[in-house]
């Protein structure tokens, strides 16, 4: 398995696993396949060029993909957001995962980020504890943030500090984590 960072030549590989993850995980994201589907060559290359892209690939074919949107306000810029995570079935629980945050997280910090934040499903434990066992930690709770047909799907924030310097990640209710 490699871990590649995508540019705006890497549309069709961008576009395909993208795609897939919506298609295959619709519950999973905020966007929908449809939402993705009827974007220009123009418009997918924009959001590469947006943000950092990464795919994990097993020879050519994308089998997972971890993306970072960096806070563009000058007082922010220390802070980014993990989006767009999707791995194929068939690799999961192999380190792919593993290896995408890893690989983003080393992007991140020779870009001086600061602290990485996510948001996740209240009903996807199997993603906050590989979070949590990456270091994340919650930080708040969106309550029905997420819309997923009629239900409203809590939403949980999670972030963790990546510079080594900083201090610890707080809850909203100031306690130590």
């Amino acid at each position: 398995m490699r871990i590649r960072h995508l540019d705006q030549d890497d549309v069709e590989i961008f576009r395909r696993i993208r795609l897939e993850a919506l298609h295959r995980e619709p519950q999973a994201f905020a966007s929908t396949e449809a939402d993705w589907a009827r974007l220009s060559v123009a418009e997918w290359q924009a959001r590469l060029a947006a943000n950092a892209v990464f795919v994990a690939l097993d020879g050519e074919e994308p089998v997972g993909i971890m993306g970072l949107m960096r806070q563009r306000a000058s007082r922010m810029a220390h802070r980014a957001t993990i989006i767009m995570v999707y791995v194929r079935r068939k690799a999961r629980g192999s380190g792919v995962a593993r290896q995408l945050l890893a690989r983003l997280t080393g992007h991140a910090r020779s870009d001086g980020i600061r602290m990485l934040e996510l948001v996740a499903r209240a009903d996807n434990g199997t993603a906050i504890r590989f979070y949590e066992r990456e270091g994340f930690h919650e930080i708040g709770r969106v309550p029905g943030g997420l819309l997923d047909g009629e239900d409203e799907i809590d939403e949980i924030l999670m972030a963790r500090h990546i510079d080594g310097r900083a201090a610890p990640i707080q809850t909203l209710q100031g306690a130590p984590r």
